[in-house]
């Protein structure tokens, strides 16, 4: 595997690709890699012939009072499992490089960025949307893999490619869990023993809100009982659990949709989100 670290030398490897007739997949990270992310690897090899992952900490979808500083880095470990799935290029620029002195655009996505994740963490999809939409553009890839965990990014990322005519198919794959249900995420390592414990909560609780919704129950009153549930089970804040359509992430109004139950909270210092399908 070969790192570049500008974006004239990924366009340089992108264009010898493409010259032998190459598809090529995409997978964008921030590092902290974990199995999660690895299988995104593994799915863009399936489907690609070759692959370029990122990795870039993007300042962008940080807000002052976030952790910035305190997020997960280790290249050295990093590029050693990225060479391990048999990655065939990874970019990772610096903060310089992507944004360089005198940048001032922006890419919002209406609607969907305003909402659940919008409203507790405001520039945050207003700094995913910007920085995804330039990695599609440095890259132009025939396909671009994103986890489930992330589902309401998966949507916002799907919106952009659409709205700004990007030739790629945004591929979403399933998220991956440890072994007592917890969604894998870099801030998993923020947990201490007790709150790990706790953490599976989370996903058990989110699952039986889908279960009851999809037998007919009203889907308020069980998020209402999930947020209960989840502050009883030692979650300092619950941001929101929410029973919304799997396309818009507006209200169910039509219960013959796919619908989605999401939530997010806090445990100790990690704030964990997660999804199911209903």
């Amino acid at each position: 595997m070969d790192t570049v670290r500008t974006v004239d030398a990924l366009r340089t490897r992108i264009s010898k690709w493409r010259g032998t007739g190459a598809t090529v997949g995409l997978v964008p990270t921030m590092g902290g890699l974990h199995d999660g992310h690895l299988s995104l690897i593994r799915a863009a090899k399936g489907q690609t012939d070759l692959t370029v992952a990122t990795l870039f900490v993007n300042p962008a979808q940080f807000a002052l009072d976030e952790d910035l500083n305190a997020y997960p880095r280790d290249e050295a470990r990093d590029l050693e499992l990225f060479v391990a799935e048999g990655t065939d290029l990874l970019f990772a620029p610096d903060v310089e490089e992507m944004y360089p002195v005198g940048h001032t655009t922006e890419v919002h996505v209406q609607g969907l960025s305003q909402i659940l994740e919008g409203e507790f963490r405001p520039r945050f999809f207003l700094g995913v949307a910007t920085v995804v939409s330039k990695l599609l553009l440095q890259v132009l890839p025939d396909a671009a893999f994103f986890g489930e965990k992330d589902y309401q990014q998966l949507l916002v990322i799907r919106r952009l490619a659409c709205d700004l005519n990007i030739p790629v198919e945004i591929v979403g794959a399933p998220t991956k869990r440890e072994a007592n249900g917890l969604a894998m995420s870099s801030r998993n390592q923020y947990l201490n023993e007790r709150e790990r414990r706790a953490a599976p909560t989370l996903y058990a609780t989110i699952n039986q809100v889908a279960e009851s919704v999809r037998d007919g129950a009203d889907a308020d009153k069980r998020c209402r009982w999930a947020v209960s549930r989840l502050t009883e089970a030692g979650f300092r804040q619950v941001d929101y659990v929410a029973c919304r359509d799997a396309e818009t992430l507006e209200p169910v109004e039509d219960s013959s949709r796919p619908a989605r139950v999401l939530a997010a909270a806090w445990l100790g210092k990690a704030r964990l989100i997660d999804n199911v399908a209903v």
